[in-house]
C-alpha cells in the first residue's frame, strides 16, 4: 500500500509540453530515431497524466460521498449507497496510485535491445561445463517460445559435455528487458552421471547478459583494437585446423578481449567479435554512468564459486530457487525454458524498488 502519496507530477507535465512542442515542428521527422524516442516518451508521459487525472478524479468523489454519508439530512439510503461507493473509489484510487508511480520510472534504453548472453562454467569441473550447457539449452527453448532467434557466437566445448564457455546473441523484441536480470551466478545441486556412489555434487556457472550495442552507442577507435587471425582449435573438421579464421580481438584502452572461432569465414568471425565487443563495452559504460548495475562486470557475475548464487537449481527436490525474491519454481518446466513467472516476478520486484526509491527521495 502506498498511503495514496504521489510526488509532484509538475516536472513530467513540464516535460510533456516540451515534447509536444517538439512533435509540432515541421522537420520533427527528419531524424527518425530521434522522432522514435520522443514519441515513445510523449506517449509515456501523456499516460502519466492521464492516470493522475484519473486518481485526482476519484479522489475528489471519495470526499464527496464521505460528505454524503456524515451528513445526517440525507436519507438512509443513499448515505448507504455511498458508503458502498467509497470502498470501491478507494480500491480504484490505489490502484491508479500504483499505475502513476509507475508511469513515473522511465524505462530503461537498454530494454528493447537484442542481448547478448555469455555462460561459462564455474567451480565443479566438469559438472561445472555440463551445466553450463544445460543452461544454454533452458535460454534457448526460453527464446524459441517468445519467437526470438539465437545464434551462437563463439564456444569452447568440454571434451566431456557441456560448455567451457558459450557465447551468443537473442534477437527479438524486448529480449533485453526479459532477461537482464538473469546475470549472476547459478548453482546446481545434483548427481552427476559420472557419480558412482549417488552422491549428490554442488556446481556453479555464471551467466552475463549484455545489450546490444548499437554504432551510435559506442564509438571504437580502429588504433585501440589489436586483432591477431589463428588456427582455430577443437571440434570443427578439417578447415577448422588449416585456415587461420579464428579472430582474436584485444581492446587495449580496457584490456576487454573478445574471441571468436565459431564461423569458417575470418570476416564473420571479426564481424561478431565486433558486436560482443561492443556490448561489453556498452555494459561497462553503464556500468560507470548507474549504480543500479554495479560498478564493473565482474561484479555481475562474481567469481564463480559456489556460495556465491542468484539462484540454485535442485534436481533431488525438482525445484528451482531464486534466492533474490524467495521465488521457488517446480525444475522440470523450468529447466525447459519455462521461466515466465519468474522473470515477471523479478521485474515486478525490480520495479518495486525502484517506486520505493521514488518516494524516499519526495520524502527527503
Amino acid at each position: 500500500m502506498y498511503m495514496h502519496k504521489i510526488p509532484d507530477i509538475a516536472p513530467f507535465r513540464e516535460k510533456l509540453s516540451e515534447l509536444d512542442a517538439q512533435m509540432a515542428e515541421p522537420n520533427f521527422y527528419s531524424d527518425q530515431r530521434r522522432a522514435a524516442e520522443i514519441s515513445r516518451e510523449q506517449q509515456r508521459l501523456s499516460g502519466l497524466v492521464e492516470k493522475f487525472e484519473a486518481y485526482h478524479k476519484a479522489d475528489r468523489e471519495i470526499e464527496e460521498n464521505r460528505a454524503m454519508v456524515e451528513d445526517d439530512s440525507v436519507e438512509a439510503e443513499l448515505r448507504e449507497m455511498a458508503a458502498e461507493e467509497i470502498e470501491s473509489l478507494t480500491q480504484e484510487r490505489e490502484d491508479l496510485v500504483q499505475s502513476v508511480l509507475r508511469a513515473m520510472i522511465p524505462p530503461d534504453p537498454t530494454d528493447s535491445r537484442n542481448s547478448v548472453m555469455e555462460i561459462r562454467g564455474g567451480a565443479g569441473g566438469d559438472e561445472a561445463n555440463i551445466f553450463a550447457g544445460d543452461l544454454f539449452r533452458m535460454y534457448s527453448r526460453y527464446a524459441e517460445s517468445k519467437g526470438w532467434r539465437v545464434e551462437v557466437i563463439s564456444t569452447s566445448p568440454a571434451e566431456t559435455g557441456g560448455y567451457r564457455e558459450i557465447i551468443f546473441n537473442v534477437t527479438g523484441e524486448d529480449a533485453y528487458k526479459h532477461l537482464k536480470f538473469e546475470s549472476g551466478v547459478h548453482r546446481v545441486q545434483r548427481v552427476p552421471v559420472t557419480e558412482t556412489q549417488g552422491r549428490i555434487h554442488t556446481s556453479t556457472a555464471t551467466v552475463a547478459v549484455l545489450p546490444e550495442a548499437e554504432e551510435v552507442d559506442i564509438e571504437i577507435n580502429p588504433n585501440d583494437l589489436e586483432i591477431s587471425t589463428m588456427r582455430a582449435s577443437g571440434a570443427g573438421g578439417q578447415h577448422v585446423n588449416t585456415t587461420d579464421s579464428a579472430v582474436m580481438m584485444v581492446h587495449k584502452p580496457t584490456g576487454t578481449s573478445v574471441y571468436c572461432a565459431d564461423e569458417r569465414s575470418q570476416i564473420k568471425n571479426r564481424a561478431k567479435a565486433m558486436g560482443v565487443m561492443r556490448a561489453r563495452l556498452l555494459k561497462a559504460k553503464e556500468d560507470e554512468e548507474n549504480a543500479r548495475y554495479a560498478a564493473e562486470r565482474k561484479g555481475q557475475i562474481g567469481t564463480g564459486d559456489r556460495s556465491e548464487r542468484i539462484r540454485t537449481y535442485n534436481y533431488p527436490q525438482g525445484r528451482l530457487t531464486d534466492h533474490r525474491i524467495g521465488m521457488n519454481l517446480s525444475l522440470p518446466p523450468a529447466i525447459d525454458g519455462g521461466l515466465d513467472d519468474l522473470i515477471e516476478g523479478l521485474y515486478n520486484v525490480d520495479y518495486e524498488a525502484r517506486i520505493q526509491n521514488l518516494l524516499k527521495q519526495q520524502a527527503s
